[in-house]
């Protein structure tokens, strides 16, 4: 597909769109820095904003949303169900705070954030798919317009897909060229889950590597943006974060070049040459 616009759209699997690429707020700091920074993202254009109850940031994202004016049928939120809500009615609790939180009376899509947290480790599989059953109500009355995961290997999936009757639509992995997670990405393919990449930028270790640099200077672009790039011509959804409004304009501008199969090659080359790789399911949290 081509892709040319922060408006453009990837299609889920139940016929939702999703812009190609969201503003991110992992390790945003509540309160003026998160508020602010979702201001200037939606005054750079993103319509397509993720948060997560674990942010402890969704009060000031919603605020942001709310004073930015944005008519909310032309938004894409997205939030996360955290580690201690894995249950029917704790999930059913856990959304409606995030709902509330955010000012708002649906999510266009709702994540399981970690497969497999210290505190469901001996029964994470039946935590699942107890929360699952929830989010699958909670989608059919309305409440979420699409359902996925996040951090879910290979082995959660399986799982999870024994007792689903809606199959996840997304996957947010820690995705970027140091960690290509090639399994699971081609798992979440061949089951018509989209990967969202969040940490494109590998939390920033990735902007001083020379190779990605060399591109960059090809092209008259900053490392970013070049890794941005990178995961749309993968067919990935990038989630780009920053807190300085010039940067998070910058990282919206990558819509006029393309990089060639050559240099995409090249940096699918340096897997783990940052070291940042995270293992969800050995995760402790």
């Amino acid at each position: 597909m081509t892709i040319s616009s922060l408006t453009d759209t990837f299609t889920l699997a139940n016929g939702v769109e999703i812009p190609v690429v969201g503003f991110g707020t992992w390790q945003t700091p509540d309160g003026d820095v998160a508020y602010q920074s979702v201001l200037d993202a939606l005054k750079a254009g993103y319509r397509h904003i993720d948060t997560a109850a674990a942010y402890g940031n969704e009060a000031s994202v919603g605020r942001a949303i709310k004073d930015s004016g944005i008519p909310r049928e032309e938004l894409f939120i997205t939030s996360k169900l955290w580690n201690d809500s894995h249950s029917y009615e704790a999930a059913k609790i856990a959304l409606d705070k995030s709902l509330k939180l955010l000012g708002l009376d649906y999510l266009d899509l709702y994540l399981i954030h970690w497969p497999n947290p210290l505190i469901n480790r001996r029964n994470w599989d039946k935590a699942n798919a107890e929360a699952w059953r929830y989010m699958e109500d909670a989608y059919t009355e309305g409440k979420i317009r699409a359902i996925g995961i996040s951090n879910f290997q290979i082995e959660h999936v399986k799982a999870l897909l024994k007792t689903a009757t809606i199959r996840p639509m997304v996957n947010q992995l820690f995705i970027n060229p140091s960690d290509l997670e090639q399994d699971i990405v081609a798992f979440n393919e061949a089951h018509d889950i989209l990967t969202e990449a969040y940490s494109p930028l590998g939390t920033g270790s990735l902007l001083a590597v020379p190779e990605i640099n060399d591109i960059a200077e090809k092209y008259g672009k900053s490392a970013a943006q070049v890794l941005i790039r990178w995961s749309l011509q993968h067919g990935f959804l990038p989630l780009p974060k920053s807190t300085h409004a010039e940067r998070i304009s910058q990282n919206a501008d990558v819509f006029d070049f393309e990089l060639t199969d050559a240099e995409i090659a090249a940096l699918d080359q340096l897997e783990g040459v940052a070291g940042t790789h995270q293992d969800a399911s050995q995760a402790d949290f």
